[in-house]
């Protein structure tokens, strides 16, 4: 399951882990202009980890999520903005 609500300055999506015996924490993924943090809470800690990524980062990603195991390079599309 997951939310999505849009704020002032960010798209909050929010990913609920409902699968198997052992649960993990809630996934929060803040889309801001420049950059996509990823938060989840550590129950051993009780603290907030947050991860930032450009969204270059976020762009190889979604690129790497159909490829095969590998070394690769994104290359821009001729007249395509880059960030």
């Amino acid at each position: 399951m997951f939310t999505i609500e849009h704020e002032f300055d960010a798209t909050v999506i929010t990913l609920v882990d409902e699968g198997g015996p052992y649960l993990v924490e809630d996934v929060t993924i803040n889309a801001f202009d420049d950059c996509v943090t990823l938060e989840q809470l550590d129950p051993q800690t009780e603290e907030v980890q947050q991860i930032t990524l450009s969204l270059t980062q976020l762009r190889d990603l979604a690129a790497a999520l159909d490829l095969p195991e590998g070394i690769y390079r994104r290359v821009p599309r001729p007249g395509a903005a880059e960030e």
